[in-house]
């Protein structure tokens, strides 16, 4: 019989991240709640928006309670959640984004901290020197003094024994879980009410994630321009400065490209439902959620050869350059004019997804912190 355990989560990112990080948190609070009730879990968090993330009824929620803290945030979540945590009696305090709160290394409890990707040291150029070098502080920081790290893939494992020589031993490489909402068919009335509400095409492909240059939309518009591509192209995802220099492409190709943010997890569900493909030809990922939510709701993925998608997608993706916008558009018509071929992708995207169901996860999780706990 497991021992319960009291666990405590760094959970600014539910709260306050709407895609990438933020999901991750929300899925790991959510699935360990959900799946292990017999535990006491504890989020702490600088500030909440319960819009975003209402935490799970069997979880304390933990915030700045004096003004002063409350005008300080970065301060209380780097140093005085490692006072709270003692006092709220954890046996492990979980780091889901990259660090952990200073000196908590020294109170006895263990301690887990999940490390997403070093994309900062792969493409400096796109983060400002000060951010380089906070980024660089606290990872190395919660990399030296964790009792355990999570790297979502074996490609963010390797980087951390590349960058900062962590043993292979203290790390253990868990994928992280899709959102239950994904593997859920939804009913061909909610769909068409998503599809009126946003006014979209019969038949249109889809392009996921932050539009920031790594995730390369560039290379899907030159695609969609070049390739005689004869469906639109929506786009759902947060803008960034990137989308300056997608401009020319973007009024070349006119009502052919359909932008839309701030969407929930039901109405981008229902978008991958509604896809002929999901295309995500990104130049690095620590993981890569879309491909993964996407398969889960029977989507074809077309996605790149390299660093960790091919570990997500496994053998159910159309895997290309994302250099070459000629590739991504010979995917894209063989999708659209393969309909066996597009039904096989379909299925073996289903089965693959299996392996990121929130029970799973949740139980690999506890796992280790029993271990931990136990070392």
């Amino acid at each position: 019989m497991r021992q319960s355990l009291n666990i405590g989560f760094d959970a600014k990112r539910a709260f306050l991240n709407s895609t990438g990080l933020g999901s991750y948190s929300r899925n790991t609070i959510r699935s360990l709640a959900k799946y292990y009730p017999g535990n006491g879990y504890f989020l702490f968090t600088p500030e909440r928006n319960e819009q975003l993330f209402s935490p799970p009824s069997n979880a304390a929620l933990i915030v700045p309670e004096s003004v002063w803290w409350s005008r300080v945030r970065p301060l209380w979540r780097r140093y005085k959640v490692t006072e709270l945590a003692q006092k709220s009696g954890l046996d492990i305090f979980h780091g889901l984004s990259h660090e952990l709160p200073f000196g908590i290394e020294k109170t006895g409890i263990k301690t887990v901290v999940t490390m997403h990707d070093l994309i900062f040291l792969r493409f400096p150029n796109q983060f400002r020197a000060i951010d380089r070098a906070i980024y660089f502080r606290k990872c190395k920081h919660a990399s030296h003094i964790a009792d355990r790290i999570i790297a979502i893939s074996q490609q963010t494992k390797q980087d951390l024994i590349h960058y900062f020589k962590v043993p292979e031993t203290k790390i253990d490489v868990v994928y992280q879980s899709v959102n239950p909402i994904f593997f859920q068919k939804s009913t061909p009335e909610e769909l068409d009410q998503t599809r009126n509400r946003y006014h979209l095409p019969d038949r249109f492909l889809l392009a996921p994630g932050t539009i920031e240059a790594r995730k390369n939309l560039g290379c899907t518009l030159r695609a969609l321009d070049q390739g005689d591509i004869p469906v639109s192209l929506v786009v759902a995802g947060k803008p960034t400065r990137y989308m300056k220099s997608l401009r020319p492409l973007i009024r070349k190709l006119g009502n052919r490209v359909i932008f839309l943010h701030n969407l929930t997890d039901a109405e981008l569900s229902h978008l991958y439902q509604l896809a002929e493909a999901t295309v995500y030809p990104s130049f690095f990922e620590g993981f890569g959620l879309p491909v993964a939510e996407a398969q889960a709701c029977g989507c074809p993925v077309i996605t790149s050869n390299i660093s960790s998608l091919p570990e997500v997608g496994g053998e159910a993706a159309l895997y290309i350059n994302p250099a070459y916008p000629e590739e991504i558009a010979a995917a894209i018509r063989r999708i659209l004019e393969d309909p066996s071929s597009k039904n096989e992708m379909k299925e073996k995207g289903r089965q693959n997804a299996e392996r990121f169901q929130a029970k799973t996860y949740a139980q690999t999780l506890l796992n280790i912190y029993q271990n931990v706990h136990h070392a």
